[in-house]
């Protein structure tokens, strides 16, 4: 494997976490019912 490929591959590996985390904080005040700073979303 290419370095290119290594880096182009860490950096969908490091968006993919950094996108479940947000979905998975998303979904937990969705379902409390707020965002980080007390609002609703709606």
């Amino acid at each position: 494997m290419t370095q290119k490929r290594i880096l182009i591959l860490a950096a969908v590996m490091l968006a993919g976490a950094v996108a479940g985390r947000l979905a998975v904080r998303g979904g937990i005040n969705l379902l409390i019912g707020g965002t980080l700073s007390g609002g609703n979303f709606l």
